[in-house]
Formats: C-alpha cells, sequence, structure tokens
C-alpha cells in the first residue's frame, strides 16, 4: 500500500527524522494561509501516488502572497506523469512546505533485497535522481548495506559507514546516525516493504533534512497497522482494481491490452500473460482468482473483466488442484446469465472435476470458444480479439 508524501512525513517525524515546516492543504486558501505561515516563498507539491512529479508541473515555488491562486489551479486537475500512463492520476490535496537553500542532494532508501530476503540500505550522492537511471549509468555511486534482522536489526556504526561514504562532513554524520535509525526503525516497527527519501538534502545552513518521502507498505501486514491502513486513498487507484478488491478480488491489476484473462495461481497467470505476448496477443489485465470452490467469485471476476471497455476477448485458463473445474464451470454459465458478456470467451480447463466442469460447459448451450493447451488457448483468444473466430 502507498501514501502521500505528507502522511510519510507524519511518521518521519513520529520517528525523529527531520522534515521541512509544512502542512497539506485540501483547499487553495487552506494553501494560501499556510503558506502565510510559513514565509515569503513557499513549494507546493502535488499529493499523488506518482513519481515525477516536478517534471510534470505538480510541484511549484510561489510566493505567499500567490499560494491561493496556483494553489486554485493546481488543485482538482489531475496530474499526468511517466508513471501514471495517460490517464494520469487526481490532485485533491497539496503539501505546502517552506523552502530551503540546498547545498546537496543525497539519496537514501530502505528496500526488501529479493536476493537476500533481507533489508538493505541503499544511498547514492547523486540525489533528486531517478534512482535507476544512476544504477544504469554509474552504479558505482549507490553504497549499500544489508541489515541482518537477528543483529538487533541496525547498528549505528553501519550509519557511520553510509554517512561517510556520502562525504559527509562529522558534524553531518553526527546527524545521520540518528536519522538513519530512525529510518530503519520505522521500516521495522510499520512493516514497510519501502522507505525512500529523494532528495535528503544537506542545507546552506549545516542541517540535513528528508525533502521528499515515499512509504509502501507490506500489504499482508496491514491488519496490524490499522492508521495506516485508513491512510489508503482509493481516488489514486485504478477504478476497476478499486473495483475488484472490494469484490474480495485482490489479485487484479489493469494493463493496457485487450485480451482479459481469468487464471488461477500467479505463477500461471504469468505464464499465460507471456503465452498471450508470445502469440502476438496484449494481457488487458493479471489476475489470480486464487484457490476457490464459489462460482459467485467468477461471476465478480467476469464483471471486472468485461467491465474494461478495451478488452476484446476474455481467456479463463484453469488448472484444478484445489480448486474444482465444474465449480470454474458454473460460474462461466452464471456470469453469461448475469451480466450478458457480449465479448468471445475462450476456456481453456484442465485438473480437478474435468469431466464434470467439461459437461456443465457442454450443456449450457454457451457459444464458447474451447481450447485443450496453453498454447491453442493463446492462439484462439488472439484470434478472438481480431475478430477472427
Amino acid at each position: 500500500m502507498k501514501v502521500h508524501e505528507y502522511q510519510a512525513k507524519s511518521l518521519f517525524a513520529e520517528f525523529g527524522i527531520p522534515i521541512p515546516r509544512g502542512k497539506v492543504a485540501l483547499k487553495a486558501t487552506e494553501a494560501g494561509a499556510i503558506a502565510a505561515e510559513l514565509g515569503e516563498k513557499v513549494v507546493l507539491k502535488a499529493q499523488v501516488h506518482a513519481g515525477g512529479r516536478g517534471k510534470a508541473g505538480g510541484v511549484k515555488i510561489t510566493g505567499s502572497y500567490d499560494a491561493t491562486k496556483v494553489a486554485g489551479e493546481m488543485l482538482g486537475t489531475r496530474l499526468v506523469t511517466h508513471q501514471t500512463g495517460p490517464e494520469g492520476v487526481p490532485v485533491n490535496s497539496l503539501l505546502v512546505e517552506e523552502t530551503l537553500d540546498i547545498e546537496r542532494e543525497l539519496y537514501l532508501a530502505i528496500i526488501i533485497d529479493s536476493a537476500t530476503g533481507t533489508p538493505m540500505i541503499m544511498a547514492s550522492e547523486a540525489g533528486g535522481m531517478d534512482i535507476e537511471e544512476v544504477a544504469a549509468k554509474t552504479p558505482e555511486k549507490i553504497i549499500t548495506a544489508h541489515i541482518d534482522p537477528g543483529m538487533m536489526f541496525f547498528q549505528p556504526f553501519m550509519a557511520r559507514k553510509i554517512a561517510f561514504g556520502l562525504n559527509l562532513s562529522p558534524a553531518m554524520v553526527r546527524q545521520a546516525v540518528p536519522l538513519l535509525s530512525g529510518l530503519c526503525r520505522l521500516f521495522q516497527t510499520k512493516d514497510c516493504s519501502m522507505v525512500e527519501i529523494n532528495p535528503l538534502v544537506v542545507t546552506i545552513d549545516g542541517r540535513l533534512l528528508a525533502l521528499d518521502a515515499k512509504i509502501n507498505f507490506d500489504d499482508n501486514a496491514l491488519y496490524r497497522h490499522k492508521k495506516i491502513s485508513a491512510m489508503y486513498d482509493e481516488s489514486q487507484e485504478d477504478v476497476l482494481e478499486v473495483e475488484a478488491k472490494a469484490k474480495g478480488i485482490e489479485n487484479y491489476i489493469k494493463l493496457d491490452g485487450d485480451i482479459a484473462n481469468l487464471v488461477n495461481g500467479a505463477g500461471m497467470a504469468m505464464a499465460t500473460m507471456d503465452t498471450l505476448k508470445l502469440a502476438g496477443g496484449n494481457p488487458a489485465n493479471f489476475l489470480d482468482i486464487g484457490t476457490i470452490n464459489d462460482p459467485a467469485r467468477v461471476v465478480n471476476a467476469f464483471r471486472i473483466l468485461t467491465a474494461d471497455p478495451g478488452v476484446k476477448t476474455v481467456l479463463v485458463n484453469i488448472f484444478g488442484g484445489m480448486t474444482r473445474v465444474d465449480v470454474i464451470a458454473t460460474g462461466v454459465v452464471e456470469a453469461f446469465k448475469q451480466i450478458g458478456v457480449r465479448v468471445p470467451v475462450v476456456v481453456r480447463l484442465a485438473g480437478t472435476n474435468l469431466a464434470e466442469g467439461e459437461k456443465i460447459l457442454d450443456e449450457s448451450g454457451l457459444n464458447l470458444i474451447r481450447a485443450y493447451t496453453f498454447q491453442e488457448a493463446a492462439e484462439k483468444a488472439v484470434a478472438a480479439a481480431a475478430g477472427k473466430l
């Protein structure tokens, strides 16, 4: 789960991580009042779940006298960045902050290293840039340090090593140690999957501050953090993904293709998408319906898939293990009865109760396109999407 910058910074403050002075505004007049409190010049930052705000016009520096006008021009718009797609995301709030005289910009983050399964600190002197670009062009500028959970999680010597690696002065190192310690405690205590500060700035007057803040949380641990769960802003998510979650379909991600797929198992879903691409098609979504034996869940999945106006066909690819094929087949038939599916549907079934499932589809009288192998299913789905079946 993602949160907005102002929410992330409130957690930073809770763990002793220094941040600029500022407040969130939901209205232009509120932004003007906050700006008047902060000083002659302020920065207005669109609160959206996407990077690249500055290049897209989502970060503006203005005089306090003009803050209300500028905020009014930003609020209520949709911000389009390289991470949002052409539809953009709504700007419903602004973070109004003091401006700073910056001497240096650094990068600092904690992520989960998939290779070791442990938290890893990443730091770089190349702050303010996309870390992917830094890694590709100048990987030697990235400092990493793994945190051993069995070693009381974090040790001050690690912070000093990273701080000196960033060529910070001794005075800055003394500020960096508690900052890094607080960041690690936040990461561990709140079950984060990523904490990023880009940039972490050194000001001309000798302060070390988190100028930006990004936190992602482990969805599976949110039941332990009710206050964080309450920070969820569904307006920043795709409408169909929000609706899918509301209907109990957690593993749905909308993509930009035209072949919707309904699959059980994450690995099988990824293999199905790969096979569609290999056959010349474009998946419209990732959907792992999971181990279910409830026809209503299949019907709800069809509601989500067919609500996407870009979908030209649906591929049902099921391997029944604990999931029973006859239950899936019943769900497919019910979907046609309840929602009137108007696009071609390709069905490939295998596994538990296959004969019973095949019989249900045979007796339904539905004009389904049947397939019996991965490749056949993908090829028929691509042909159906192209209007050739």
